[in-house]
């Protein structure tokens, strides 16, 4: 019988994950549109599932424009409260770090 990690709750809040000094500090979605290396400002993952989310730019309360790197590296959308939902490989919850990089260093 497979594991229903629906039934796991998420023991980090969103100020935790993100904390507002950090949500404030992020430039908005289609600000840095213009810049040709801009900074990954935050980092998410799963220490236990091998994708990376990275923000570049975030709407102040759930979507980040950002880079993907997956089975592909991949621009686009994708939202904060869906990585709180959904978990790991083997159940762990999503984890962030905060070092800006510039995006061309991620894909190298």
């Amino acid at each position: 019988m497979g594991r229903n990690y629906k039934l796991l709750i998420n023991t980090m809040t969103i100020n935790q994950l993100l904390p507002k000094a950090v949500r404030e500090s992020l430039p908005k979605l289609g600000s840095t549109s213009e810049e040709k290396n801009p900074l990954a400002r935050v980092k998410f993952f799963y220490p236990d599932f091998d994708w990376t989310w990275y923000g570049i730019e975030f709407d102040g309360d759930d979507i980040f424009y950002g880079l993907v790197l997956g089975v592909e590296e991949e621009f686009g959308t994708f939202r904060l409260s869906e990585l709180m939902e959904n978990r790991g490989t083997l159940g762990l919850e999503v984890e962030r770090d905060f070092q800006p990089t510039p995006v061309r260093t991620l894909l190298d």
